[in-house]
């Protein structure tokens, strides 16, 4: 469990700190959670471990197609490496698949997209936009 700090964490009609307790403010938000990253060779032939090395750390029953999928879409871009993610907070999980390029329009809105969009809870482009995340919601994840 963290705590803000007190300096940004004012009350808002009072301008003193909240305090520390969570008994007293009634806010306690303990979602632990956990980063796996692993990175596969940019090959079709590792779709396979990619959906298994998934399945072994998220239980949702989608998790390891929307992994393949995130996989398939940065393999359009054609790279040596895909950096796949997997970060869980309580009964949430984000896997994301990253490359080195940028990608192409159709990987980032093609038929991948449709299923990935039907099984997740939100989905994205990564920042850099060399890459694709998925949020699923709704299962426990493993910690």
């Amino acid at each position: 469990m963290t705590y803000a700090n007190s300096s940004d964490n004012l009350s808002t009609d009072k301008h003193y700190p909240y305090s520390n307790s969570y008994a007293i403010r009634g806010t306690l938000m303990s979602e632990a959670g956990h980063t796996w990253r692993q990175a596969f060779k940019g090959l079709p032939e590792e779709a396979r471990h990619v959906r298994t090395w998934t399945a072994a750390r998220v239980p949702h029953e989608d998790a390891p197609l929307v992994a393949d999928e995130l996989f398939a879409a940065v393999l359009g871009t054609r790279p040596d490496i895909v950096e796949m993610t997997i970060s869980t907070a309580g009964s949430r999980a984000r896997i994301t698949a990253s490359g080195l390029t940028p990608l192409p329009i159709l990987q980032v809105h093609g038929p991948g997209a449709i299923v990935i969009r039907g099984l997740s809870h939100s989905h994205g482009i990564t920042t850099d936009c060399c890459g694709l995340w998925a949020q699923l919601a709704g299962q426990e994840s493993r910690t």
